[in-house]
């Protein structure tokens, strides 16, 4: 599987606050195999917004109502074996197939 996430970040998340939002993504993201880049896709926002999430930052409630759902997407994808993703190509094309279920605020 290919590392989409350095030890540093990795080891960073293990000290973060577990209850922000943003760190559970952070976290479910490592796990999948999703690299940052493709998410903030989904998201429609920058690659340095996911990252400030990442870290705990704060999201606007339409978007943390949408991380929410994410989360269940991924967590579905990891039990049913869809995750976690070996290629970028792979980790691509499971959230191009997630986008459009994800609510519209």
């Amino acid at each position: 599987m290919t590392k989409f996430y350095s030890d540093q970040f990795i080891l960073g998340l293990h000290h973060a606050n577990p209850q922000k939002t943003g760190v559970k993504l952070a976290k479910i993201c490592v796990k999948a195999g999703l690299p940052a880049k493709y998410v903030a896709d989904v998201f429609d926002v920058s690659r340095m917004t996911i990252h400030s999430w990442f870290r705990g930052g704060s999201a606007r409630d339409k978007n943390n109502i949408k991380i929410k759902n994410f989360i269940a997407f991924i967590e579905k994808g990891l039990k049913n074996g869809d995750l976690p993703a070996g290629t970028i190509k792979q980790a691509r094309i499971y959230l191009a197939t997630i986008k459009p279920n994800l609510i519209r605020v």
